[in-house]
């Protein structure tokens, strides 16, 4: 007899539902930080005028960065990667995350993100059964263009 599923009705009718948009700003100092961080050297992630005679319009976010969310003391936040619903498992490990960029992101951009669950996963490892959770996230620029879209993965184990 085939084991149930860990897969819910409840999760099934979650994939594909975007979140509410999240606006993150692009700052130079994060910029400077998160550059400095991964150990970049490259001059267009802390000189502005450097940046700028290379082409940007300001310091170039580094690859991995897609600035940070607003904070707001009268609202509660719920990271837009987190399951809208509970899962039978304890651990969660990340399973990767993979990002297309479409154009650059530079100090001073306003983005806007959604994330939707692209797909749910149920795989039988060595531990027992797992659960893979893809989601995907859109980033758009102030103007309204996709600067960037990320898949994550997190496995529930």
């Amino acid at each position: 007899m085939a084991e149930a599923s860990v897969i819910t009705d409840e999760m099934r009718a979650a994939i594909g539902k975007e979140s509410k948009p999240a606006t993150l700003e692009v700052d130079k100092t994060a910029v400077r930080m998160f550059a400095r961080a991964v150990g970049y050297t490259d001059l267009i992630y802390y000189d502005e005028e450097y940046a700028k005679s290379k082409g940007y319009r300001s310091l170039l976010a580094p690859m991995g960065f897609l600035g940070h969310p607003i904070f707001r003391p009268d609202a509660s936040f719920r990271p837009t990667y987190v399951a809208p619903f509970e899962t039978p498992f304890k651990r969660v490990l990340n399973g990767g995350t993979d990002i297309e960029y479409y154009e650059p992101i530079c100090a001073g951009d306003v983005l806007t993100s959604t994330t939707k669950i692209a797909d749910i996963v149920e795989r039988k490892g060595a531990m027992g059964t797992m659960l893979f959770i893809i989601n995907e996230t859109t980033c758009k620029n102030q103007e309204g263009r996709v600067v960037a879209r990320f898949r994550g993965t997190l496995i529930h184990y």
